[in-house]
């Protein structure tokens, strides 16, 4: 059974106070989580440390949005993945759109921090998803294809496990828009039949699926109920408690 799981990425939001009194709010509300449904929590960098604190002791895991691709060294403004894990974080998400848009992330670098991410024993949430024009020319499949193929491929297996797969049409992406469930369910098949053409079907099987891009409350629980969506990656939805607690109670 996959495992399913609700990711709040809290981008750059909240000061340090807000966002401890924040994941206070949702660690007092966890038992209202259904079993089997695992949370997690992606603040800044500025507020590991503090959100780390809230969470020991919880179910609630802690992420990072991003890691450096070195290890370490004269990387001004960069973070590494080993700081990640010094600072409590289970996971780090890598190769969001707003990354590889505004940052010009290339798979080369995606390939280098994944396998950092995993060298100081963190799990990745790896972003895919197409923008409006690719959609509109029928190119979606390809592109996240292509995102996946050229970074993903070359891990083996074993490492696939430590891999969860978001996608995020980028149209859908605090646009308000949201993907139906069909459109998305759609591509979390082909995602997963992607997997099984180079994994094997028990690869393709076993790896969570999480679908990103204006998921809410009022949507969730349709989105959820599609045999491929194993979960969401949440944004603004994740910065109020009750939100993000109503779209894991979805299930």
């Amino acid at each position: 059974m996959r495992k399913k799981i609700v990711a709040g990425n809290w981008k750059m939001n909240t000061s340090i106070a807000e966002g401890v009194e924040l994941a206070k709010a949702i660690v007092a509300k966890v038992n209202e989580v259904p079993q089997g449904v695992s949370l997690i929590v992606a603040p800044p960098f500025t507020h590991l440390t503090s959100v780390a604190k809230v969470l020991e002791g919880s179910p609630v895991a802690l992420s990072a949005q991003n890691c450096a691709d070195q290890p370490k060294g004269a990387f001004t403004g960069e973070v590494a993945a080993s700081m990640l894990k010094d600072a409590g974080c289970a996971y780090t998400i890598l190769g969001h759109s707003e990354r590889r848009e505004y940052y010009g992330e290339t798979a080369e670098k995606l390939i280098t921090k994944i396998a950092l991410a995993f060298e100081n024993g963190l799990k990745v949430i790896y972003c895919v998803g197409e923008k409006l024009a690719e959609r509109e020319e029928g190119n979606h499949f390809d592109v996240v294809s292509e995102q996946i193929a050229s970074v993903l491929f070359g891990l083996t297996p074993e490492q696939m496990k430590k891999v969860v797969i978001a996608y995020e049409p980028v149209w859908a992406i605090g646009t308000g828009v949201t993907a139906t469930a069909a459109q998305a369910q759609e591509m979390h098949a082909f995602i997963r039949e992607t997997l099984g053409t180079h994994f094997g079907e028990k690869v393709a099987q076993e790896t969570t699926i999480l679908y990103g891009g204006s998921c809410k409350p009022s949507n969730a629980q349709e989105l959820f109920a599609c045999p491929d969506i194993d979960g969401g990656l949440i944004g603004g939805a994740s910065l109020k408690a009750d939100d993000f607690i109503a779209i894991a109670k979805s299930y």
